[in-house]
């Protein structure tokens, strides 16, 4: 990664230098290291990539699990909600849980095999009112979604590890019509 005054360069696009010499698209790297010192552009490492949907950061994993919160004194926190008569929040029987990479992709899961059926629901209530029974390559269709979506879920529950989990999720391969 190319700085010119702490500034990132593209090295596919024209710059102006700080004398305001205009340098054309190529000139990064066509130019030697000695060129690039004269103006004043420095080298420095890119930056360590992660997925940000697992990581916080580079060796840094999102949780896995549900986590219960609690407050710094180790009382439970729970989910608080108004209440009129005192115009105050005030507590439920409902603890806080900040939801952990399992149970998030596990929602996402659903949603796609939702947003799959979805696609044939109509097909379902056309049955249901009986207009016309639902072909069995429909049934067949919507069986194969949902059993795929339950060992899907039933692979995530099972990871032990971040790396497992994305093993798991990256390999995703749903059934075609």
């Amino acid at each position: 990664m190319f700085l010119l005054d702490g500034k990132p360069l593209s090295p596919d696009s024209p710059f102006r230098g700080l004398d305001g010499t205009q340098y054309p698209a190529n000139w990064l790297r066509l130019s030697s290291p000695e060129e690039r010192a004269v103006i004043g552009i420095t080298e420095a490492q890119e930056p360590e990539q992660y997925d940000q949907r697992f990581y916080w950061g580079p060796g840094n994993p999102k949780q896995l699990e549900d986590r219960l919160e609690f407050k710094e004194d180790g009382s439970p926190l729970y989910v608080q909600v108004y209440d009129p008569a005192t115009e105050s929040m005030v507590d439920t029987a409902e603890q806080v849980v900040t939801k952990g990479l399992k149970s998030q992709w596990i929602s996402q899961i659903k949603a796609t095999a939702g947003s799959m059926l979805s696609q044939s629901d109509w097909k379902i209530t056309r049955a249901a009112e009986g207009v016309k029974p639902v072909d069995t390559d429909t049934l067949a269709f919507r069986a194969a979604i949902r059993a795929y979506s339950n060992a899907l879920e039933v692979q995530i529950t099972a990871c032990t590890s971040v790396e497992g989990l994305i093993a798991v999720v990256s390999s995703q391969d749903w059934p075609k019509e």
